[in-house]
C-alpha cells in the first residue's frame, strides 16, 4: 500500500510539471536566439586602362619616342653653337644696364589724370553767398568737413555761417544735403580735423575765436572755445592746427591772426573752455637779418600772420607766413620775450622767429612742408608762384609759374614725393610732377572761372587718390586721381633728395 500510494503521488506531480512546461513554452514572449555572421569583399588587384590615337605618319609618331631616340633637325645644333657666344654676351649686359629702372607697368587703363566723383553743396550757405573757405579730412578718411564764410571784402563781420560734413562711405549720400550742419555766429575761416579722433574739429572765426566741435554730441557740439577774453585773439583768425604735446596721445591747438599772434592752447573739458599754454608774436624789429626797409616802414608793432605750417619732422619748428611777403622759421622753445606790450595776456608773449627766407611782394597764402623730406617745404602767395624751399637757405630752390592771380592753397601729395597741388584764385588747380622733365602741370582741373575761384584743397591721407576742392561759389567737389599721380616710382625718393641738396641759383 505505502509503495503504491507513493508512488501515485509522483506520477501526478510529474504530470504537473510537464502541464505547467507546456503552458509557458506556448505562453513564452522572448525570442530566439539571433545568429549573425560577418564578411566582407575587397578586391585583390586593380588594374587602368587608356585610350590614345595612333600617330597618322611618321612625322608625328617620331614626336612621342623619347627625346634620347629622337635626331635634332638638320643645322639646330651648328646654329646654337654659333650663336651661342652672342647670345650670352647680350644677356650679361642686360643684366647690368639700369634702361628699365624706374619702368613701371599700368594695369589700370584710366584715359583721364582726374575725375571728379562727387560735387557736394550746402543750399543754405549757397543761397546766402558764402564761399567755402576751409576744407578738411577726418583722419579715418571717410569724412570732409568744410568750412563756409567769406573771402572778399564786405560788412560780413556779424554774418551768421556754418560747418558741413558729409560721410563719403554712407550708402545714402546726398550730395545737397550735408550730414552734420553746425551753426556758426561768424564766418568760420579756418578748419582742421583731429588726426586721432574722427569726431573732433577745430575752427578759427573771423571773431578771433578758436573753437573745438565734437560731430558726436549731436545737440550742442561746442565741446571747447576760447571766448572774448584777454588771453584770446582779437583778429580774424587765418589758420589753426593740432599740435602734439608732451604727454602721448594729448594734442593742443595752436591758432594765428591777422594781429600777429600765434597762441597754443589746450583744452579743459571739465569747464569747457581752453588754457593758454604758450603765446608768440613776430615783430618786425626781432627778425632775424631784418634789413629790409618796407617791413619797417610800416610802423606796425607785430606782422600779421596770414599762414601757418608745422614740421612734420621736428616737434620745435613751424613756419609762418606773413601780409607783407614775410617767411619765417619760428622755434617753439624760443624764450626771448617779445617787444611789444602785454595786452593782458597771462602767458608772456615770446618772439619765435629764427631763420628768415627771401620774403615776397605779397602775403603769403599758403605753407606745406613736405611729408617726405624733413628739410622742404612749398609756399605760395600773390605772386602767382609756387616756391620750393630748403629750411637751410634763404632763398627758393624752384620757383613755379602756377596762374597769373593769387595761389590760395599748396598742398604736397601724402603718397607721392615729387608731386603736389596748387589751388589758384582764377579758378584752376595744377597738379606738379617735379619728377618730370617739364615743369608744366602734370593735370589741371579747369573748373569755373573768376566767379568761382579755388579757394581751398586738401588731400586725403587715408585714400591719395582723393581730393578736395572748395570753391567760392559754395561747392566742394571730390575729385579722383589717377594712377600716376599717386603711386610712388622707385627711384622717386633719391629724386628728392637731389632737388633738396641742390644750391639755390
Amino acid at each position: 500500500m505505502f509503495t503504491d500510494e507513493a508512488q501515485e503521488p509522483v506520477s501526478i506531480r510529474s504530470a504537473w510539471r510537464t502541464s505547467q512546461q507546456s503552458a509557458q513554452d506556448s505562453i513564452g514572449c522572448q525570442t530566439r536566439a539571433v545568429h549573425s555572421a560577418e564578411a566582407e569583399v575587397q578586391t585583390l588587384s586593380t588594374a587602368v586602362s587608356w585610350t590614345q590615337t595612333q600617330p597618322h605618319d611618321e612625322a608625328q609618331e617620331q614626336l612621342l619616342q623619347p627625346a634620347a631616340d629622337r635626331l635634332d633637325p638638320p643645322g639646330l645644333k651648328a646654329f646654337l653653337q654659333r650663336v651661342e657666344d652672342t647670345v650670352i654676351r647680350e644677356l650679361d649686359r642686360n643684366g647690368r644696364s639700369h634702361a628699365f629702372d624706374e619702368f613701371q607697368v599700368n594695369w589700370e587703363d584710366q584715359s583721364q589724370p582726374v575725375s571728379c566723383l562727387h560735387c557736394l553743396q550746402h543750399p543754405s550757405a549757397q543761397e546766402r553767398g558764402l564761399h567755402v573757405t576751409s576744407v578738411s579730412w577726418s583722419c579715418t578718411g571717410s569724412v570732409i568737413a568744410c568750412a563756409f564764410g567769406r573771402t572778399d571784402d564786405g560788412d560780413w563781420i556779424t554774418e551768421p555761417s556754418c560747418v558741413c560734413t558729409w560721410n563719403l562711405d554712407r550708402r545714402g549720400l546726398n550730395p545737397k544735403q550735408a550730414d552734420l550742419v553746425i551753426d556758426v555766429a561768424t564766418a568760420v575761416t579756418a578748419l582742421c580735423c583731429h588726426p586721432q579722433q574722427p569726431a573732433l574739429i577745430t575752427g578759427g572765426l573771423y571773431s578771433g575765436e578758436v573753437v573745438v566741435w565734437d560731430t558726436s554730441r549731436t545737440q550742442d557740439p561746442v565741446l571747447v572755445q576760447t571766448g572774448m577774453s584777454a588771453d584770446s585773439h582779437r583778429e580774424p583768425v587765418y589758420q589753426v592746427a593740432w599740435v602734439p604735446l608732451q604727454k602721448a596721445g594729448e594734442f593742443g591747438v595752436l591758432s594765428a591772426c591777422s594781429g600777429g599772434r600765434v597762441l597754443l592752447w589746450t583744452g579743459d573739458l571739465n569747464e569747457g573752455r581752453f588754457v593758454l599754454n604758450a603765446a608768440y608774436a613776430l615783430v618786425p624789429q626781432q627778425v632775424p637779418h631784418s634789413s629790409y626797409v618796407s617791413f619797417k616802414a610800416r610802423g606796425s608793432s607785430t606782422v600779421g600772420v596770414t599762414s601757418l605750417a608745422l614740421s612734420p619732422w621736428d616737434p620745435d619748428t613751424f613756419l609762418v607766413g606773413s601780409e607783407g611777403g614775410l617767411l619765417l622759421r619760428c622755434s617753439f622753445s624760443s624764450q626771448t620775450p617779445a617787444a611789444v606790450p602785454s595786452e593782458g595776456h597771462n602767458v608772456t608773449l615770446r618772439a619765435p622767429a629764427v631763420f628768415v627766407f627771401r620774403p615776397r611782394s605779397g602775403p603769403v597764402h599758403s605753407i606745406h612742408c613736405s611729408p617726405f623730406h624733413r628739410n622742404l617745404f612749398v609756399s605760395a602767395g600773390t605772386d602767382g608762384r609756387a616756391h620750393l624751399h630748403s629750411l637751410l637757405q634763404a632763398d627758393p630752390l624752384l620757383s613755379l609759374r602756377v596762374s597769373d592771380s593769387s595761389v590760395f592753397q599748396v598742398q604736397w601729395s601724402p603718397s607721392r614725393p615729387l608731386v603736389f597741388a596748387a589751388a589758384a584764385a582764377q579758378g584752376e588747380v595744377h597738379i606738379f610732377d617735379l619728377g618730370r622733365r617739364s615743369l608744366r602741370p602734370a593735370a589741371t582741373i579747369e573748373q569755373g572761372g573768376a566767379d568761382q575761384a579755388a579757394t581751398c584743397l586738401a588731400f586725403n591721407s587715408q585714400n591719395s587718390h582723393l581730393l578736395a576742392l572748395g570753391r567760392t561759389n559754395g561747392t566742394v567737389c571730390i575729385w579722383q586721381l589717377s594712377h600716376d599721380l599717386t603711386e610712388q616710382s622707385p627711384r622717386e625718393i633719391s629724386q628728392l633728395e637731389q632737388i633738396a641738396n641742390q644750391v639755390a641759383a
